[in-house]
């Protein structure tokens, strides 16, 4: 794992590259169903993560193939702006 701190640099990948982002929601069906709408039928792996205390929350881990910076941070953005997820990291 890369940790950037509070100066200017950038985090420097080798594309294309394998990229998890982690993501949060009320249901997995809800996770499901905002990746189908981004990433339509693009390969990719999907695995449970962890619940919430409370059981309100899901969070699971989406891997997929990005193909370059802007393909890995138009999917970041598609995920982070739908309705279904709570959270994007």
């Amino acid at each position: 794992m890369v940790i950037l701190n509070d100066s200017e640099q950038k985090l420097e990948l080798q594309y294309p590259v394998s990229w998890k982002y982690k993501l949060i929601s009320l249901s997995k069906e809800q996770i499901k169903s905002a990746i189908h709408d981004v990433i339509l039928e693009r390969e990719h792996k999907l695995n449970h993560s962890n619940n919430s205390k409370t059981g309100k929350y899901v969070s699971m881990n989406l891997e997929l193939l990005v193909h370059n910076e802007d393909d890995r941070n138009f999917i970041y953005e598609a995920l982070k702006a739908h309705q279904n997820i709570k959270m994007v990291l």
